[in-house]
Parts: C-alpha cells; structure tokens; sequence
C-alpha cells in the first residue's frame, strides 16, 4: 500500500462562507412596515374624508335655510330678460339650421 500525500496549496483559495443569521436584510420586516403605512394611509383618508363630509354637508343644511329669503329678490323683470334673450338665441340658431349654405359647393 503506497500512501500519498496530499499538499493542499491554500493560498489563493477563496473562502467562500454562507452562514445563516448575521447582517442581511429580511424582506419579511419591510413587507410589514409597507403593510402598516399602507393601512394608516387608508384609515387616515377614510377619517379626512369623513370629517369632510360631515363638514360639507352641515354647511349644505344651514345654506337650504336661507334660499326662501334669496327668492324673495330676484325681480319678475330680469327673469323676463334672460327668457326673452335665450327665446332670442333659440330664434337665431333655428334660423342658422334651417337656411341654406352661402358657399357654393365646388364640384357641381
């Protein structure tokens, strides 16, 4: 039995070491932390969003209250005017519609 010996030259070998724990990132923790802002994002617009409606719409019941005095002074005359200028403009568009084209078409 011939014994070899064997000379491992360890010189410009590379170590290479995986090792489990230590400094790495861990995708679960930023997976949770973009979870938890996403949520306070929802429940904060959802609270924004809320107290805006009941705002607008507190401000839409006081302002219902105050048209029947608003009514009261708007004059018959000026509603008269705007009616008979949109009659006047009603009058002009059927006019348009329903005259003839000035241009002479140039195939004919």
């Amino acid at each position: 039995m011939i014994l070899i010996n064997h000379m491992e030259i360890k010189i410009f070998k590379i170590k290479k070491n995986f090792r489990k724990g230590g400094l790495h990132t861990n995708p679960d923790v930023y997976w949770n932390i973009l979870q938890g802002m996403i949520l306070i994002i929802v429940l904060g617009s959802f609270i924004f969003g809320f107290s805006l409606f009941k705002k607008i719409n507190k401000e839409f019941i006081l302002s219902t209250e105050n048209t029947s005095s608003q009514g009261k002074t708007i004059k018959k005359e000026r509603i008269d005017k705007v009616l008979g200028y949109f009659s006047d403009r009603a009058n002009q568009s059927a006019d348009i519609l329903n005259s003839p084209s000035p241009l002479i078409d140039p195939s004919r």
